[in-house]
């Protein structure tokens, strides 16, 4: 088996320390903000550098929305189990997200800075759109269609209400800080969601 060039290890390590720069940069200042100057002195690289391996700002973006959403794409659905019953899988895979964006605090700070950049810049709030929640609502609709337990004539349109159920949850509790003033315990949250989407059931 032949190893992987060096040169190819070291552009990939260079291309991800620019992205940490770059990701502490855009957090800091927003999109517009954002300069690669800035980046370059965050990244501790020459703007040269960033040219090499990027285009331009927006593509320095996109790698990072790419990167970011392969991430936790992983770490929510890298253990989903498509033969498991639903009334299980879907609670694992419920639980496992918002126990990840109760703690993910870069997550929820990449969020904020999408939606607040999103009427001034919107093609890369949709680029968001089709590299993660358009990934998602196509794994679990046919995961659902799959399934006879999930009595829907729709499954993308179920995909869509389950996951619109949590992400609503992280909205309100975390991006719009109403977990002081608007709690819920999370097992009950998602207790209703199964029972609405699989039925009550007995494990």
């Amino acid at each position: 088996m032949e190893a992987s060039p060096a040169g190819s290890t070291a552009a990939q390590l260079k291309r991800e320390q620019i992205l940490r720069g770059a990701l502490e940069i855009f957090l800091q200042n927003g999109y517009e903000g954002a300069s690669m100057d800035r980046v370059a002195a965050a990244a501790g690289v020459s703007k040269i550098t960033i040219y090499k391996h990027f285009q331009d700002k927006e593509g320095v973006f996109i790698a990072l929305i790419e990167q970011v959403t392969a991430q936790r794409f992983e770490t929510v659905f890298g253990g989903f189990d498509r033969d498991v019953k639903p009334a299980i899988a879907l609670r694992q895979l419920a639980q496992t997200l918002l126990d990840m964006m109760a703690v993910d605090e870069e997550y929820i700070a990449f969020l904020r800075l999408l939606i607040g950049e999103s009427g001034r810049f919107p093609k890369l709030a949709q680029l968001f759109i089709q590299a993660l929640p358009q990934k998602v609502w196509a794994l679990l609709g046919d995961y659902f269609a799959a399934h006879p337990d999930i009595r829907s004539p729709h499954p993308e349109a179920t995909a869509r209400l389950f996951m619109g159920v949590l992400i609503s949850h992280v909205l309100t509790q975390k991006l719009l800080h109403g977990e002081a003033i608007a709690p819920i315990q999370q097992d009950l949250l998602i207790d209703a969601l199964i029972e609405t989407i699989v039925g009550v059931q007995t494990l």
